[in-house]
């Protein structure tokens, strides 16, 4: 909806508001298709490390960079690009057959595209260096275990 509509029905203006409005329906619509993929992830905490379990159907294992900005932030960051396992439209001319660039008309286009990144940042210390991380059926599933607290470490003068 339109911050921009008018009760006005006719007048000089009108045409103006009327392209106003038909321009802020169209950047609308193109916003919806081209916004940003965040993928949904399921965090749970257990007492020993903590569990994320995030849906990314139909991305490849290369395309996924999981890594740590500082000791408490773990980002999943990645691509994704549609891929359409249809025949191509072939262009025959005499004996060759030469592919030509498909022509479609989108009904709906609602698949998620682009880059995504998520970002999680743990409350305690984590041990870094054993986090495991598999992807199976389109699921993203992080263990990243707790860091065991440091004994206490006397210091002494010398």
């Amino acid at each position: 909806m339109s911050l921009l509509r008018t009760n006005f029905p006719s007048g000089d203006f009108a045409p103006l508001f009327r392209l106003l409005d038909d321009y802020d329906d169209h950047r609308a619509s193109r916003q919806v298709a081209t916004r940003a993929f965040s993928p949904r992830f399921d965090v749970r905490e257990t007492e020993d490390s903590y569990h994320l379990d995030g849906e990314l159907p139909g991305i490849a294992q290369k395309d996924i960079n999981i890594e740590f900005t500082d000791a408490h932030t773990l980002v999943v960051k990645g691509r994704t690009e549609r891929e359409y396992h249809t025949a191509e439209p072939k262009e025959t001319t005499g004996d060759d057959t030469t592919e030509t660039k498909p022509s479609y008309h989108f009904w709906a286009s609602e698949r998620s595209v682009g880059e995504f990144q998520r970002t999680f940042t743990f409350p305690g210390r984590v041990d870094r260096d054993n986090v495991k991380a598999s992807l199976k059926n389109g699921i993203l599933s992080v263990v990243v275990p707790k860091s065991t607290a440091s004994a206490i470490k006397k210091i002494a003068i010398e």
